[in-house]
């Protein structure tokens, strides 16, 4: 008979301190990881293209859960880093393991005038969930008609929201002289400057600024800068894949003050395709829906079948900066597919103006804890 279970058992040896220090950093990152992964992430503004409404120095945190946490496509990763490990400059990623998209079920869908962080969609080198991180404003989801009128948004036939710190270029004409950079502050004015000796000047402005702007003495005209309708721009999407020989690439006459009218891409929905208005679909079908993409003279071909329209796999967004005439964004190269959605921008908790001379005035303190609008 065993009668070891009428010993006393021996207490359990304690930790080491290094071992309980190991133990709580690892326990910490991982903590840290999921948290970042699937709830919420902090992201810093790099650039002026959403001012006024966001600076750059802003610290905002992102909600994940709000349109639903995406499974990552690259899960082995190094922790707290995105694409490149800092001071190495080497990928912060192993590609070995790569997962379908999938989302996680969130609290609502991307609304209009939605801020939200996506990854850029034309950085193909990278996984999707590694490409570089961009904070726009969506101005059109699945099934929206959109339209750029005189420098004008217009969403399904109607006059769109236009944030209350939404910025243009506008050409200010001055009697000769210049502005008191106190002046310029005090408003706010952070780009542009004199563009010749006769007082002439493009300012970057909210409205607000405007008004004010052009009721001071020495101004004499103040004219926003206002692209002509009908003239091309060939860096404004839609831009042709060379290899597919588009003769409809020059078709589209848009810029960034008139573009449009474009339906924005609904999942389910089915498009007719022609040689006319493939530029507009061309990377949707080849690129973010995976599909072999050919066109031989005017008959177009997916996966090696004949094809004269199309039905998607995927919602798609449209997203503009803020700062209107300084924004790269859907003007320049198109849609952004639901896969690249990160998260919705909730609210501000620090902002620096690195700016600033002083050190106590270096902190927005008007920004710390506001909600994003």
């Amino acid at each position: 008979m065993n009668w070891k279970f009428w010993k006393k058992k021996e207490p359990a040896k304690k930790k080491g301190f290094v071992r309980e220090w190991v133990d709580a950093i690892v326990f910490a990152v991982i903590a840290a990881t999921i948290i970042r992964l699937f709830f919420i992430e902090a992201y810093t503004i790099p650039t002026s293209s959403m001012e006024k409404s966001l600076l750059i120095g802003d610290f905002l945190f992102v909600s994940k859960v709000s349109y639903g946490p995406r499974i990552p496509n690259t899960p082995l990763a190094f922790p707290f880093a995105h694409h490149t490990i800092p001071g190495i400059n080497t990928k912060a990623y192993l590609e070995w393991i790569k997962l379908p998209y999938y989302r996680l079920p969130g609290f609502s869908k991307i609304e209009n005038n939605d801020v939200v962080v996506f990854n850029y969609p034309m950085e193909g080198f990278r996984p999707v969930d590694k490409r570089e991180n961009y904070i726009k404003r969506c101005v059109a989801i699945p099934g929206d008609v959109l339209e750029v009128k005189e420098g004008v948004l217009h969403i399904n036939g109607e006059k769109a929201y236009q944030p209350e710190m939404m910025q243009h270029s506008y050409a200010v004409k001055t009697n000769g002289t210049g502005f008191n950079q106190r002046v310029l502050r005090k408003l706010d004015i952070t780009e542009g400057g004199r563009v010749s000796n006769a007082g002439d000047f493009t300012l970057t402005m909210t409205d607000e600024a405007r008004k004010e702007i052009s009721e001071l003495q020495n101004v004499v005209e103040v004219k926003p800068s206002i692209a002509e309708a009908g003239a091309y721009a060939e860096y404004i999407f839609p831009n042709s894949d060379p290899e597919l020989k588009s003769t409809a690439k020059k078709k589209f006459f848009w810029n960034v003050d008139n573009f449009g009218p474009i339906t924005i891409p609904k999942k389910g929905e089915t498009v007719e395709l022609t040689v006319d208005n493939l530029p507009i679909y061309e990377r949707l079908i080849s690129f973010y829906e995976n599909n072999d993409l050919k066109i031989e003279e005017t008959t177009i071909y997916i996966n090696g079948v004949e094809a004269t329209s199309y039905t998607f796999k995927m919602d798609y967004y449209f997203m503009m900066g803020d700062n209107r005439h300084n924004s790269a964004d859907s003007r320049f190269w198109g849609f952004v597919p639901e896969d690249h959605i990160v998260g919705k921008a909730v609210f501000i908790w620090l902002s620096i103006d690195k700016d600033a001379t002083k050190f106590l005035e270096r902190i927005r303190w008007n920004r710390l804890f506001s909600l994003i609008d």
